[in-house]
């Protein structure tokens, strides 16, 4: 039996793996997709732009009539801007429309999986979707290349995620890698790899499972190049059989 199980540890959730989520400052969402954000627009104004240690991306406070919320801000978004949410807003960079008054060829971001659920795809820093294809679905092309088909009333946030730039900086001594990952709540920094480690404590552990580049030479390979070990079957100290 291994004595140190990572995973077990992770999955009990004891606070040295748990996040710190007290560090929180808001929590991300639309506002209530009301009857009138469903027929008209609503109109609200960005008091805030501030950093959250939850995600990687800046939090837009945005002041609607009724609700105030934070989402992810779209690289261009200033305080004090106009903010619309609606069928019928604008094309602009920040405001929330619904899939289907989003034209064909937009960047959108902060995409709903479900009318009303707020907000679940697209939302890490410099993060962007474009909308292909409207038909009965809508045909979305997601960051990772890949294609997904939503319901019309599914709502985005026009522009990219902002904050992209933020894995340029460099991080320079490892102190500031261990304060990154800790304000995520990964404790399990610094990683070290599978194979280097015990073949009790990883089943990819022990010195013979590590993998190497063969040095087995093609029987084709031109003069010059056709030395040592070519067209070999095995390699190694068994490779030759011991005469006896």
């Amino acid at each position: 039996m291994p004595k140190r199980v990572p995973q077990r540890r992770r999955g009990k959730g004891s606070p040295v793996y748990r996040v710190n989520s007290h560090r929180f400052k808001a929590f991300s969402s639309y506002k209530s997709y009301d009857e009138e954000e469903k027929t008209g627009v609503t109109r609200g104004i960005v008091l805030d732009l501030m950093h959250d240690p939850a995600r990687s991306a800046p939090l837009m406070v945005v002041q609607f009539p009724y609700e105030t919320v934070a989402v992810p801000a779209p690289l261009g978004v200033m305080t004090g801007q106009t903010i619309e949410a609606g069928v019928n807003a604008s094309i602009n960079t920040g405001n929330v429309l619904p899939l289907k008054s989003i034209p064909e060829g937009t960047l959108i971001s902060n995409i709903e999986l479900t009318p009303g659920d707020g907000g679940k795809l697209i939302r890490s820093a410099g993060s962007k979707a474009k909308l292909v294809s409207k038909d009965k679905r809508v045909r979305v092309k997601l960051s990772s290349k890949a294609f997904k088909d939503l319901h019309p009333d599914c709502r985005a946030t026009i522009g990219v995620v902002a904050g992209g730039g933020h894995k340029n900086k460099p991080l320079v001594k490892a102190g500031n890698s261990y304060y990154k990952h800790k304000a995520k709540g990964g404790r399990r920094w610094p990683l070290v790899s599978a194979t280097a480690k015990n073949a009790m404590d990883h089943p990819h552990g022990g010195k013979q499972h590590r993998k190497r580049k063969s040095r087995t030479v093609s029987r084709n390979a031109p003069p010059g190049a056709k030395v040592g070990s070519f067209g070999a079957r095995r390699t190694g100290k068994g490779g030759k059989r011991r005469r006896k």
